[in-house]
């Protein structure tokens, strides 16, 4: 009874909450559907790859796997007792879910003291700086987004690791990012975008 309590108040909570463009796209599987509905995604978008190199589909693929494009995703609560929320996972937030230490880094590097993780063009620049910090470090081509993605998930030093060959799952759902990138790339060729 308790745990139907606190789940319906839950709910209540997250439904007055977010609204507006923060709200993922319908049909996330066609690009060509998510940038008519979001422009200023593409906006973005265009603009991260103009200043650090990673292609529109790259960012998308990435974006999808992480939040949906939901600006204000966050990692699921962990609970005690079924009941009592015992706080996040991680504080990965927003569009690219970056953590807290992750984003005030990026924030300090490139003096862009007032970006938000909710804000779609942060959020682009901050993937794109991340990226190319990726390929600095680790040799990865902006264009490889299944081993830009190991490297996004694990971190710089996890990917020199290779922590990832343990996460079969991650493995895989790298080359689904991999796959998602190539897909996104066809639609928005297929209509224009690109």
């Amino acid at each position: 009874m308790i745990r139907s309590l606190c789940a319906l108040f839950l709910l209540a909570v997250l439904a007055g909450c977010g609204g507006g463009n923060k709200v993922s796209p319908n049909n996330l599987d066609n690009a060509c559907s998510i940038v008519d509905q979001r422009p200023q995604y593409l906006r973005a978008m265009r603009k991260a790859e103009r200043k650090w190199g990673v292609p529109v589909p790259v960012q998308m693929a990435i974006i999808h796997q992480e939040s949906k494009f939901d600006g204000d995703a966050r990692t699921p609560l962990q609970w005690q007792l079924g009941v009592i929320p015992m706080g996040r996972q991680s504080s990965a937030y927003g569009y690219s879910q970056a953590l807290d230490a992750t984003w005030d880094q990026y924030k300090t590097e490139t003096r862009n003291r007032r970006a938000k993780r909710d804000d779609i063009s942060d959020a682009t620049d901050f993937m794109g700086w991340y990226m190319n910090k990726t390929r600095s470090r680790n040799g990865i081509p902006l264009t490889d987004a299944r081993r830009q993605y190991l490297a996004y998930h694990e971190g710089w030093s996890g990917y020199s690791r290779q922590s990832y060959n343990s996460k079969g799952w991650l493995v895989n759902v790298a080359a689904r990012v991999g796959d998602r990138a190539l897909v996104y790339d066809r639609q928005l060729r297929s209509c224009g975008k690109l």
